[in-house]
């Protein structure tokens, strides 16, 4: 039987929705977001250097190369405002395309956008472009009515943003958004899961889920392969005016037991003679699936937990009362194998169950402060 040439299957031409249907952006107003009354949230050192990064540039401590580079990447950076405009769309020039094989550009590179308000947001729109460039123009949101709204846009997840500018329809209104709950900031560190890994699009990072449901500034300090617990680091974060609560998760990176022992102490004492009474939340890694298959995977995550458990025991009998331990086999609901891209880093449903299960910790401690 003679063979038939078959074209190489293209989803984009064989299916409508996967096709880059970015919609004209003519005719619209651009604005940048640096300028009021749009407001830049996630991150810390914003307000004095009006740049995109999530470390200062200048940093008064030494900090590792891999670390500063990762700082220009814009995670848990967030824009926000309110608008009668029927279209939302952006144009970003990053710092370069998309590259990694495990996780979707729009998570890496893209924005998405969501509306509704506090206690009340909904998923809008992401960002469609052609992967592997460092510039994209695209639609975000559209509908019939001019109603005013309430809008968070995220950043990327794993790339440097150099600009961004947003599209409303010529003739639109732009008002702030409404204002945080507090001015506290609650503030991350760890380290590529905490920075977002592998969430299909910005909105999914766990941090970034938290902060829509707790209406306060969240801050993401996560490093991929790179939170370590070093001291400069620790200092670093002090240097954060304001902080609501303190969340430590790097057990991941932090290059075994014997070094964590010596880390995390120290990386605590820090904090803790910079903040006497603001909360700490440590939390300890979540099962990885080659634990099924290495046994000595699994003892080692038993033996940090057990060390992370009892450090927090020995430091609240010593009179810290603004300690709690979470033990990271509690954060996934079901499979942690099943909720992971790659046996490590989570899904959009495995980031989903962080959230879940860390909500009700971060509201019970942030409470706890609020009604001493």
């Amino acid at each position: 039987m003679e063979k038939q040439d078959r074209e190489a299957v293209s989803p984009h031409q064989l299916d409508p929705n996967m096709k880059i249907e970015n919609g004209t952006t003519d005719g619209l107003t651009w604005y940048s977001p640096l300028k009021e009354p749009f407001r830049i949230s996630g991150l810390a050192w914003f307000k004095e250097e009006r740049i995109y990064r999530r470390l200062p540039v200048s940093p008064s401590y030494k900090i590792p190369t891999p670390v500063d580079n990762l700082a220009n990447c814009t995670s848990g950076g967030q824009i926000h405002f309110r608008t009668n405009s029927r279209n939302i769309s952006v144009r970003i020039r990053l710092a370069g395309g998309s590259s990694m094989y495990h996780m979707p550009a729009t998570g890496e590179c893209g924005m998405d956008a969501y509306f509704g308000g506090p206690g009340h947001w909904l998923f809008a729109g992401t960002a469609s472009f052609k992967t592997g460039e460092p510039e994209y123009e695209s639609r975000l949101f559209l509908c019939d009515s001019s109603e005013w709204r309430s809008f968070i846009l995220n950043m990327p997840l794993y790339k440097g943003v150099k600009e961004i500018e947003i599209g409303l329809d010529q003739g639109a209104e732009v008002l702030p958004p409404e204002a945080y709950v507090s001015d506290k900031q609650i503030i991350f560190y760890g380290t590529s899961i905490t920075q977002g890994g592998c969430a299909a699009r910005p909105g999914m990072s766990y941090t970034n889920i938290l902060s829509r449901r707790i209406h306060q500034e969240f801050i993401n300090l996560g490093f991929s392969g790179n939170g370590k617990g070093e001291p400069e680091l620790a200092h670093l974060i002090t240097q954060i005016d304001n902080p609501a609560c303190f969340i430590i998760d790097y057990e991941s990176n932090s290059g075994g037991t014997e070094a964590y022992r010596k880390t995390l102490p120290e990386f605590i004492r820090i904090l803790r003679a910079a903040y006497e009474e603001v909360p700490i939340i440590l939390v300890s890694r979540f099962p990885y699936a080659a634990e099924a298959y290495k046994p000595e995977l699994l003892q080692g995550r038993l033996e940090r937990r057990d060390f992370q458990s009892d450090l927090i025991q020995k430091l609240t009998e010593a009179g810290d009362h603004r300690l709690t331990f979470v033990d990271g086999a509690s954060l996934m609901s079901s499979r942690t194998d099943e909720a992971t891209v790659d046996g490590v880093h989570p899904t959009d449903f495995g980031f989903m169950q962080m959230a879940d299960n860390l909500e009700p910790v971060l509201r019970q401690v942030l409470a706890s402060v609020e009604n001493d």
